[in-house]
């Protein structure tokens, strides 16, 4: 089976840290303290992948109730660290939904939605989606499960939302893609196959899109935020170290096997001319 046609969708723009992106030597509590400037207005990408089973998201953007719901952010001293990560401007018209009619597609339409993992800014659509079967690797529910979730990033209440239908995969054995002998194929049919990525989330994980006669895509959630960065082999400003370097490494091996890969971060300003 081969894959249509692959379209990126913004639900708004994020402003964050520069040591965020990175790179930097500098500790997260100790940056996220101390920085004082922002980046420019950075996306808040959702891809849309047409496969002939239906259609397929990878990662579902932020939801507009984070800039309209005072309750939407925890409240305390994890609400401060939440306000010194990012900052949020989403449209009305930039829910998930109301893009996905834009892009002349509906929201019942969706089959599948692949979560890179399970921060607030990937899963803001999943409110929309009790219709379609929602994927998280089983290593970053169980992350999610842990104790102290929110000051780890997770908003459980946003998540474990009783309307939804969860499928936690477990990597099996693949044939070996570049350094990668562990994965699972989405529909079995080899076009799309999720890759484990740790190092941003302990269950981060990415998406390989294989296209006949089209360049091949990999979606990598939040593993980088620059695709020319990730190509130097540096890495963003959260996440433990020695595993973004591992699996930054991973992606680069990747390139051998195909050249002509195409990187796309979910808040990279330049993935979208990447698809064109």
């Amino acid at each position: 089976m081969d894959i249509d046609r692959v379209t990126t969708l913004s639900t708004g723009s994020v402003r964050i840290r520069p040591e965020h992106v990175g790179p930097t030597d500098k500790n997260m509590y100790v940056w996220l303290a101390t920085s004082k400037s922002w980046t420019p207005p950075r996306p808040i990408n959702v891809y849309v992948v047409e496969h002939p089973d239906g259609l397929v998201l990878f990662d579902t953007g932020q939801d507009r109730a984070s800039v309209t719901d005072p309750d939407y952010f925890p409240g305390g001293l994890n609400g401060i660290v939440y306000d010194r990560l990012a900052t949020f401007e989403i449209a009305p018209e930039q829910t998930l939904s109301n893009l996905l009619t834009a892009a002349g597609y509906d929201i019942a339409d969706v089959h599948t939605a692949v979560l890179s993992h399970l921060h607030q800014d990937h899963i803001g659509g999943l409110r929309e989606l009790s219709k379609a079967r929602i994927v998280v690797a089983d290593e970053e529910w169980k992350s999610m499960r842990r104790p102290l979730p929110t000051a780890r990033g997770y908003l459980r209440r946003h998540i474990e939302r009783p309307d939804l239908r969860w499928e936690r995969i477990h990597y099996e054995g693949i044939a070996p893609i570049g350094p990668f002998d562990q994965g699972h194929d989405l529909f079995q049919d080899g076009s799309l196959v999720l890759l484990p990525t740790p190092g941003h989330t302990p269950g981060s994980l990415s998406m390989l899109v294989r296209r006949t006669g089209r360049p091949p895509l990999l979606m990598v959630g939040d593993l980088t935020y620059d695709a020319d960065l990730l190509a130097a082999g540096e890495i963003p400003g959260v996440g433990k170290r020695p595993e973004l370097h591992r699996a930054v490494a991973k992606v680069n091996q990747l390139r051998e096997l195909f050249p002509d890969l195409v990187v796309l971060a979910a808040h990279d300003p330049a993935a979208h001319l990447a698809l064109h």
